[in-house]
């Protein structure tokens, strides 16, 4: 791996404008994508894929290794690829980072805790969630229906257990009953907002409209009530930014952000792909599951909401996963 601060330096980024975090990887300011508002940007390219099987479909492979093949053709291209869920690559899913010679690095960095984003977004989700129940506690003078409370808290870790659970046991001092679960960090609605948010005033203002209860009589409550968007958006000050790395080629990939596409949009962060446009001629991204739900969401979500038009497609459909929705079992799909 090449320093990450030549990475930077290939895209015309100077020291001022990255925050290392160690020798492979840094995040990069949101003063570089203000300074180049005005230049001209790259062209976007969106690679999704067959709805997805056990055998694998190579998208992000794919991304990848289009990524580098035009860098190899002296253009200048960025990869945008979505942060890994640590949960998945401790199951059968594995890693997010590519395969093959089409990887992006360091591998066990980014599949495992990489800059800390995840982390971030469960503390501000579950920030969200304790102040909530602690409202509950001192009076509910919102009149909040235990009964009818949508927020429920994240763990980056798939954990059957704490699905469903009940909270608040123990006495009156442990705060007041009611179900409860977890869902997983990538589903959460923070992971979600913060990968449209185009800045962290904007940022704020969706975390502000969060729907996280209603009332006893059936009117919404939603996050500005409980005054906590503030202390959410600075415990995600940091993550708000775009992390860069690399491939094993030394393309510049911008990491970042990771809704899952069968609960959010599934792709990476607005901010990201705005900046490997203004930094690249071109920019190959990626959206998240199968067409029908990551592409789809890209289209109708992610590109009215930033005013993005991709320009171009490419669709991942493998022999093997034609077979495998053709009828094909799994331990036969390679004869």
């Amino acid at each position: 791996m090449r320093p990450i601060e030549e990475i930077g330096a290939a895209l015309g980024l100077g020291p001022r404008d990255l925050v290392p975090y160690g020798p492979t990887k840094a995040k990069i300011r949101l003063q570089v994508l203000e300074a180049r508002r005005q230049s001209p940007k790259g062209k976007l390219v969106v690679v999704s894929s067959i709805t997805p099987t056990p055998a694998g479909e190579g998208k992000t492979t794919i991304t990848i290794g289009l990524g580098q093949a035009l860098v190899r053709l002296g253009r200048r291209a960025v990869i945008a690829l979505r942060e890994p869920s640590i949960g998945p690559i401790m199951g059968v899913k594995g890693g997010g980072t590519g395969g093959g010679r089409a990887q992006v690095v360091p591998v066990d960095e980014i599949n495992l805790h990489f800059t800390g984003d995840l982390h971030a977004v469960a503390a501000a989700h579950n920030l969200l969630a304790a102040v909530l129940d602690n409202h509950l506690y001192h009076d509910n003078v919102l009149r909040i229906d235990p009964r009818q409370i949508l927020w429920r808290r994240v763990i980056d870790m798939n954990d059957r257990a704490l699905r469903h659970v009940v909270v608040g046991l123990g006495g009156r001092t442990q705060g007041v009953p009611h179900e409860g679960g977890f869902l997983i960090t990538a589903a959460s609605e923070v992971m979600a907002l913060l990968c449209l948010a185009e800045d962290l005033a904007d940022l704020k203002a969706r975390l502000r409209r969060i729907l996280v209860a209603f009332t006893y009589d059936g009117e919404p409550v939603l996050a500005e009530a409980l005054k906590v968007e503030g202390a959410m958006a600075a415990l995600l000050r940091d993550a708000l930014l775009p992390n860069l790395v690399q491939t094993l080629e030394g393309t510049p990939a911008l990491v970042h952000g990771g809704p899952f596409a069968n609960i959010a949009h599934g792709c990476n962060s607005v901010l990201a792909t705005k900046m490997a446009l203004a930094l690249g001629e071109i920019c190959v991204t990626e959206a998240g599951f199968g067409f029908d739900l990551g592409a789809e969401k890209f289209f109708d979500i992610k590109c009215p909401a930033a005013g993005l038009t991709p320009d171009a497609v490419v669709l991942v459909a493998s022999v093997r996963a034609l077979k495998y929705h053709g009828g094909v079992a799994v331990r036969d799909l390679d004869r």
